[in-house]
């Protein structure tokens, strides 16, 4: 990316125990969770221990050489999760099931190996669904199949890539608004796009937000304003958000609107290359040394997004979660 911003500097305030002891207290007890104190004060150094864990596997993985950063990546990541994961679920983690990765790969194919068309499969139990349902309250993930462009998509600043590169694997996006604007317009050409009028629009996209939406106008063009946005952008799907710009797009295609928080795509991607630069060495080397092939661009561009972007939207989460006296 072409700017710098320490992602971790908001996190300092959670380095301190008597303040997340209260957070998770109100956290617990906003859900009528019972020995709400007694359990902030047991999971107060277990949530800030993942933080910092976390912290220091990204900060470790800037200083490593690009081969070792996916499997960084990965665990901090998972960190992070778990620790998100602890806001909600006082006695995660209750079992061992629940500490598997919740992703399978399938087997490689040695000759023309695509990157972009491999897939991960959604298994039963493990971190990922735990996150898809307590985060997310996203269920029946079991089984789902996904391929590294369905995921990539779902991330603002890969698009970019995508129209130089290969512009079929991907569809049009278009502006709707920036964080600053008060309202966001969805212009015809999405209306156009998805057949539909401004009232069966507003409808289509009232069932795939989960923020709280109010329509503004629908003529001429479809305008809504959404509550709280700025501290729902870890959840705002299938809104793109674009941390460098602040600018939020829609995708024109019907197919690739749909919910999916960002931060799931970046897990899976991450799951993804972790498991090939500690499997698949070989092929792995290969692409980072001859640069012989197509996925390059995108698996640097994205390592290097994700190492700011990840932690950024899951502070948003946690932030969002903080209650005002």
């Amino acid at each position: 990316m072409s700017f710098t911003y320490d992602v971790w500097k908001p996190y300092h305030l959670f380095f301190s125990a008597p303040f997340s002891q209260k957070y998770l207290y109100n956290q617990y007890n906003s859900s009528s969770i019972v020995d709400a104190e007694q359990r902030s004060f047991k999971n107060c150094y277990p949530f800030i221990y993942y933080l910092e864990h976390s912290k220091n596997y990204y900060q470790t993985a800037l200083k490593s050489h690009t081969s070792m950063q996916p499997v960084l990546l990965f665990y901090g990541l998972s960190q992070l999760l778990k620790a998100c994961l602890l806001t909600k679920n006082p006695v995660y983690p209750e079992n061992t099931a629940v500490l598997a990765h919740g992703v399978s790969t399938r087997k490689r194919k040695k000759q023309s190996y695509d990157f972009l068309d491999d897939e991960v499969k959604i298994q039963k139990n493990g971190l990922f669904s735990e996150v898809g349902k307590e985060l997310f309250h996203m269920k029946q993930l079991e089984g789902q199949k996904y391929t590294m462009t369905e995921l990539l998509i779902h991330i603002d600043e890969m698009y970019s890539l995508f129209n130089e590169l290969s512009p079929s694997r991907a569809s049009k996006k278009v502006l709707v608004g920036n964080l600053n604007n008060k309202e966001l317009i969805f212009p015809n050409q999405i209306k156009e796009s998805y057949h539909m009028d401004n009232t069966r629009l507003h409808l289509y996209l009232q069932d795939r937000f989960k923020i709280d939406m109010r329509m503004q106008e629908i003529n001429p063009t479809l305008r809504i304003s959404f509550a709280n946005l700025h501290t729902n952008l870890y959840q705002c799907s299938p809104l793109l958000f674009n941390l460098e710009t602040s600018d939020l797009h829609l995708t024109t295609s019907r197919e690739q609107c749909v919910y999916f928080p960002e931060i799931l795509s970046h897990y899976l991607i991450l799951y993804n290359l972790s498991m090939i630069s500690r499997y698949e060495t070989e092929w792995w080397y290969e692409l980072l040394h001859t640069y012989s092939s197509k996925d390059y661009p995108y698996i640097m561009h994205f390592l290097q997004l994700t190492s700011i972007k990840a932690p950024y939207l899951l502070f948003n989460y946690l932030q969002s979660q903080i209650k005002k006296d």
